[in-house]
C-alpha cells in the first residue's frame, strides 16, 4: 500500500483542485434564494440557462463525465429529490465527495490512460482539467447572475473588486455553509 502514495503524487494536484472546486460550487449556490431558481440572464431569452437549469446541468454533466470518462459510479443520485438550493447543495456535495474518495485510489496509469473524450482520445488527466474548467465556466455564469440580482459576491479565486481587493471566502467549510442555510 505504501507504494501507491508516490504513484498518485504526480496527479495529486487534480484531486486538490477538484476538492476546492466542490466548495466553490456550493458556496456560489448558497447565495441564491429558492425564489430565484427560475431567473434567467434575460427573461425572454431561453438560450441563457436559468439558475435551476445551471444547477441541474452541473450535477448531471459531472455525473455523466465521471461515469463515461473515469468509470466512476457513485450511489448518490445526481439530482436532489427536492429541487431547492439546499437540496442541490447537499446532493452535489455528497455525490462529488463520493467521487473524490474514489479518485484517491487511482494511480498514475489511471490518469495517463487515453479514453474517448467525445470523438477524440485524451488522457484522463487532460479530461479532469477540462472538467474543472467546465465547472469554473458555469460558476462564473452563476456569479454574473448574482451580480445581476445585485447580490454580494465573495472571493472565488482570490482578491476581487467585490471584496475590497482582499480574499474573503464565504465559508471555511461545508458545515458552516449548511448552518447558514438553516437560518
Amino acid at each position: 500500500m505504501a507504494a501507491a502514495v508516490p504513484n498518485r503524487m504526480r496527479y495529486q494536484f487534480l484531486l486538490e483542485t477538484y476538492e476546492t472546486e466542490r466548495l466553490k460550487v456550493v458556496s456560489v449556490w448558497s447565495f441564491f434564494r429558492d425564489a430565484e431558481l427560475p431567473v434567467r440572464p434575460h427573461p425572454t431569452d431561453t438560450r441563457g440557462r436559468s439558475v435551476l437549469e445551471q444547477m441541474i446541468h452541473q450535477c448531471v454533466s459531472e455525473d455523466n463525465w465521471f461515469q463515461n470518462f473515469f468509470g466512476i459510479y457513485v450511489a448518490a443520485p445526481p439530482l436532489p429529490d427536492i429541487q431547492n438550493c439546499r437540496g442541490f447543495i447537499e446532493c452535489y456535495w455528497e455525490a462529488s465527495g463520493d467521487r473524490l474518495q474514489l479518485l484517491r485510489y487511482r494511480d498514475n496509469r489511471f490518469w495517463e490512460l487515453e479514453v474517448p473524450f467525445f470523438d477524440v482520445p485524451r488522457s484522463r488527466a487532460w479530461i479532469m482539467v477540462r472538467r474543472i474548467a467546465h465547472t469554473a465556466h458555469h460558476r462564473g455564469q452563476q456569479m454574473a447572475m448574482l451580480r445581476m440580482l445585485n447580490r454580494e459576491i465573495c472571493s472565488n479565486y482570490g482578491p476581487t473588486a467585490d471584496t475590497g481587493e482582499k480574499v474573503v471566502y464565504a465559508y471555511p467549510d461545508i458545515g458552516t455553509l449548511l448552518e447558514k442555510l438553516k437560518s
